[in-house]
């Protein structure tokens, strides 16, 4: 198999016959170097080494023995799990990161119903965490309970993003995932997000230089390419992982896509055979159901498989896909235990934003909508409801409406942004 080299002149990389290779052609983009983008806990136990220690030759990997991390729910032993780096997780199903979703609140109820092996920050912009904005502040806040948890930052400078990674290992972190997945026009038009991945030795320089930054853990998001016609995860998550990286995951669709059509799941099995079992390779996109996420594994041979959407409409996923893995019957959930899950995210979000928790609890209407076959009219009252005695309200109504719409979560329709991509 082809290696991908960085560009700059003489570092070409070794591949699997120690020959040299140079970077395939790609569209144009800003460099891992540019200037920063637009706004958009614990990963585990962490080893007692060098900054860029986590860089191990292919030939040659000798990873620290991993270290087992406490359950991420109930259902969900060790052997289930897997691992990055020296870091062991108890299950092989994880939370995506989301975009004004997987905030604390929402990472501690999911957790609480039991099953989840690891979860991933809110995008945190690297310029922004290093000025301490209140918004990286909001976002990067968690809680003994929220673990084990990695923080993913975006941005288009290497300096920024190493910068970043610093200042979360310094205070405690201990994992950062890298984003270079997301199609949002804001990050891509500032050159962060997907972007990054059209100047592929800008890439492997950003990724070289986070690691080379930081003991903990480094691992990557991407995307299968920015089109169909430059399909570059697969050399890109190879070269990732020679430099250090200590995992990819990798959304089965290219930017260009969005969220349209379906995964493509030999692009995600192509990315595994070119990492090669050096690191954990996590497959991401269209999982809806437990069906789906078994499918992923199965069809792909990834390590784990990262749920976003998915779990936004059946938050029990990861509970269901611990019973199954456990062989036990799935423990499907009863209208009060999704009326209890509605209240106890709100509850979580009033302890941690206050009476903002209004605001941003409206986010998650038309998702609770479909999870308890709310009636359009409360739908619409949770999208406006502005104090927590017009949510008590509102919970009250529903005890005896809950179900009036007929929704099937696990094959609910999975809402995306509308319109082209380029709008996002």
């Amino acid at each position: 198999m082809s290696e991908l080299s960085p560009s700059s002149p003489g570092r070409p990389r070794a591949t699997h016959d120690g020959g040299a290779s140079s970077v395939p052609p790609l569209p144009p983009g800003r460099g891992a170097g540019g200037e920063g983008a637009a706004q958009a806990g614990s990963f585990g136990t962490s080893a007692d080494t060098e900054p860029g220690a986590a860089r191990r030759s292919a030939a040659a990997r000798t990873p620290s023995p991993p270290t087992p991390l406490p359950q991420g729910g109930e259902g969900s032993p060790p052997e289930t799990g897997f691992t990055v780096g020296n870091r062991r997780f108890a299950s092989r199903y994880v939370l995506a990161p989301l975009a004004g979703y997987t905030h604390l609140a929402f990472r501690t109820a999911i957790r609480e119903l039991g099953g989840l092996g690891l979860a991933t920050t809110d995008l945190v912009l690297a310029s922004h965490l290093l000025e301490q904005s209140k918004k990286s502040r909001d976002l990067l806040k968690t809680s003994p309970a929220d673990r084990p948890l990695s923080v993913q930052i975006f941005g288009s400078s290497a300096a920024q993003m190493a910068d970043a990674a610093r200042w979360l290992e310094d205070h405690g972190r201990e994992g950062v995932d890298l984003n270079m997945g997301c199609p949002m026009a804001k990050l891509t038009g500032s050159g962060g997000g997907a972007r990054l991945m059209c100047d592929a030795g800008g890439a492997v320089a950003l990724v070289k230089e986070v690691v080379d930054a930081v003991s903990i853990p480094v691992t990557v998001k991407l995307r299968l390419g920015w089109d169909r016609e430059n399909l570059s995860a697969p050399a890109l998550s190879r070269a990732f992982v020679d430099e250090g990286a200590a995992g990819i995951t990798v959304h089965g669709r290219t930017r260009s896509q969005g969220f349209r059509g379906t995964v493509d799941l030999g692009g995600v099995a192509a990315v595994v055979e070119a990492v090669d079992g050096l690191a954990p390779v996590v497959g991401n996109g269209d999982v809806r159901t437990p069906a789906d996420a078994e499918r992923m594994r199965v069809e792909t041979g990834c390590d784990a498989v990262a749920i976003g959407r998915g779990a936004l409409a059946d938050p029990w996923i990861f509970r269901r896909l611990a019973d199954r893995t456990a062989g036990r019957p799935e423990r499907l959930p009863t209208n009060a235990e999704k009326l209890a899950f509605l209240r106890r995210h709100f509850g979580l979000m009033q302890e941690d934003r206050g009476e903002y928790a209004c605001v941003l609890f409206r986010k998650f209407a038309a998702w609770y909508g479909a999870v308890l076959g709310v009636p359009e009219d409360l739908e619409d009252q949770l999208r406006r409801f502005e104090t927590p005695a017009e949510f008590d309200a509102i919970c009250e109504t529903l005890e005896d409406r809950i179900g009036e719409r007929d929704s099937d979560v696990p094959t609910a329709f999975v809402k995306v942004p509308n319109g082209p991509v380029e709008r996002w």
